[in-house]
């Protein structure tokens, strides 16, 4: 029997490719019964090829990990993480680019001279005595709380009889000094600790009885306190020409909303919205319209100035590709991360005009070979066309990155209180992450205390005093 045809005409049934003689002279019930064959072998292999293409999808999903994808590290099976690679010999010390920590010899409070021991011949007078190194012991002193009761006198006026009253004087009025908000505040936002926590270190470092609903008040004051800061890092955010934006996942009272950030070398300022929109973003950046450095969210894609696509994102799906079954998306794969992780390098190395015409060239021939497939790497390649001048802004643009690693740095602390806390329950609550997380992450951009700066916000709103921003809006 030969090839049985794939299709047949709805008006005339077509025999399968017999010769003509046999065709007559086949019985027509047999006839019927092998056209019937023949559409329901088509229809199984259709069933098949669609079976053996979803197999494949569900696979590569089930391998998806934060190093090929964009999932977050910890969605990662710990089961499965990849074997560690060999170890390059190196020399000893602190790996490069990671700034150092040592320590440094702070003020002293007291300085005791050591001298030399008699020596060993009995003598004890020495001549040259000169200091040759100083040893730095640091301890903490016994915590004494400075506890004020302020008497509240009240009496009758001699001359009229009216009863006049003494009151707290300003800036003592919550009970709770600036210094001790502020720590509250530091451990509660800045070091990310529970209500419960806080209460526990008070009572126990401070030896301070304090309730849950005294800790919460004092959060809130910290909250207004602070709220000046909060503008003034979102105009300085909204006055600088390159932004990294970024967006996580965030609940209010279990209902899914969205943790914004817009960072910069000298300014990160957090915002939580409702939703993840067009509206969500414009609130988010104001009247900015600088270099934009991003992931592909649609929204982004359709901002009309400069846009730095992060090529992280772009390397992670060529890699996920790259570990395909499939040989057409394998090859692929493997092809575009390579030509995007030697783009990548050129942030530190800039290419000779040889070196980027070379690279040029191969990076279009390797999109117009795959930009008409219908596979993925077909819409891989046709994404990297349609976004060809969002890959090379870094080049010629100073102070952009290639990737978007830094806004996703800034904003790992915010998905870390969300792991912790579930989030916030209530609009009053959003604003203290917002005000807090932008405070903690544009004082490490500054390299300033926190802590200090929280103390001076609250010295300054329990006195009702415009608070120092100076050193927000002067830049870096």
């Amino acid at each position: 029997m030969a090839d049985v045809p794939k299709e047949r005409s709805n008006e005339e049934n077509e025999a399968p490719r017999f010769s003509a003689w046999d065709w007559e002279k086949t019985p027509e019930p047999i006839k019927r019964h092998l056209l019937w064959l023949h559409d329901v072998l088509s229809k199984y292999e259709e069933t098949i090829t669609l079976l053996r293409a979803r197999i494949e999808s569900l696979e590569a999903k089930r391998n998806e990990n934060s190093s090929n994808s964009n999932r977050p590290p910890s969605s990662d099976n710990p089961f499965n993480k990849p074997a560690d690679k060999p170890k390059k010999e190196r020399k000893s010390g602190t790996r490069k680019r990671r700034k150092g920590c040592r320590r440094i010899l702070l003020a002293p409070g007291e300085i005791q001279p050591v001298y030399p021991k008699p020596c060993q011949c009995g003598c004890t007078d020495y001549e040259g005595l000169e200091p040759y190194y100083t040893h730095q012991h640091i301890e903490f002193p016994k915590v004494v709380m400075l506890i004020i009761h302020f008497i509240l006198y009240k009496g009758r006026c001699r001359s009229c009889g009216r009863v006049n009253k003494g009151y707290i004087p300003q800036g003592f009025q919550t009970g709770y000094g600036p210094r001790l908000s502020a720590l509250i505040a530091e451990l509660s936002g800045i070091a990310g600790n529970s209500r419960e926590m806080v209460q526990s270190f008070c009572s126990s470092v401070l030896g301070i009885p304090i309730s849950l609903g005294a800790i919460q008040k004092v959060i809130d004051r910290v909250s207004e306190a602070v709220k000046p800061h909060y503008e003034a890092i979102g105009d300085k955010a909204r006055a600088t020409e390159v932004n990294h934006v970024d967006e996580t996942p965030w609940y209010n009272g279990g209902k899914l909303n969205w943790l914004w950030v817009m960072v910069s070398p000298v300014a990160a300022f957090f915002m939580v919205h409702t939703n993840r929109s067009k509206e969500a973003f414009e609130k988010l950046i104001g009247a900015w319209a600088g270099i934009l450095v991003s992931d592909d969210y649609a929204v982004y894609r359709k901002w009309v100035n400069l846009r730095q696509n992060c090529l992280s994102h772009l390397i992670r799906t060529a890699k996920g590709l790259s570990e395909r079954t499939d040989p057409e998306l394998a090859a692929f794969g493997k092809w575009s991360r390579k030509e995007l992780q030697r783009l990548v390098r050129m942030a530190k190395a800039p290419p000779t005009q040889g070196e980027w015409r070379a690279f040029y060239a191969r990076f279009c021939h390797l999109i117009a070979l795959y930009r008409d497939s219908k596979s993925e790497a077909g819409t891989l390649a046709r994404r990297l066309e349609d976004e060809m001048d969002t890959l090379f802004v870094f080049l010629v643009k100073e102070g952009v990155d290639p990737t978007n690693n830094f806004g996703e740095r800034t904003i790992r602390y915010g998905v870390l209180w969300r792991k912790r806390s579930q989030g916030t329950k209530s609009d009053k609550g959003n604003r203290w992450v917002e005000r807090i997380l932008s405070l903690r992450q544009t004082c490490r951009l500054h390299t300033k205390s926190s802590f200090q700066v929280l103390a001076d916000a609250l010295h300054s709103y329990f006195n009702e005093q415009d608070p120092d921003l100076a050193w927000i809006r002067g830049g870096a």
